[in-house]
């Protein structure tokens, strides 16, 4: 299980990796990725922490994409829904994936100090979960696991 959020990295990559990787995904799906989209997208990754929608709203209206909260809302919904980014129910704030256009399960650790937020995968049909969906006859098809904890600088 490999996660990212706490640990040093080459942030401009994943910045980029990230961006090319959702401008792939949606050409070769056909999806619409408008400047709104992306730059909602690019502002997650930069930031690289999860953002309410009125703290992404801020950023669009300051460069001039929008100013009322549908612009955020339908830019976010677009990319929750493909899996570019991913909600953290906790925080009621986005993340960008760290594994965007993939199929996978994410369980994210929250730090409840800073908030800082850490991706990381599981298989949803392992362990007890996917034992007890075996036993009732359940196919898992999404589930959202949220861990909260303190980070390694806030156990310092």
């Amino acid at each position: 299980m490999d996660s990212v959020g706490f640990v040093s990295h080459d942030h401009s990559r994943c910045i980029t990796g990230g961006l090319s990787a959702v401008e792939t995904y949606c050409r070769e799906k056909r999806l619409q990725f408008t400047p709104v989209r992306r730059r909602t997208l690019e502002i997650l990754l930069q930031q690289h922490r999860a953002l309410g929608a009125y703290e992404i709203l801020e950023y669009l209206r300051d460069e001039g994409l929008g100013s009322q909260p549908p612009v955020a809302y339908r830019a976010l919904e677009f990319l929750v829904k493909h899996g570019f980014v991913h909600k953290i129910e906790r925080l009621n704030a986005f993340i960008a994936c760290m594994h965007p256009g993939e199929t996978h399960t994410p369980v994210f650790m929250i730090c409840r100090k800073c908030d800082s937020v850490a991706e990381a995968q599981r298989q949803p049909m392992q362990g007890q979960l996917g034992d007890a969906a075996r036993a009732a006859g359940f196919l898992i098809e999404r589930t959202v696991v949220e861990a909260e904890g303190l980070c390694p600088r806030c156990q310092d």
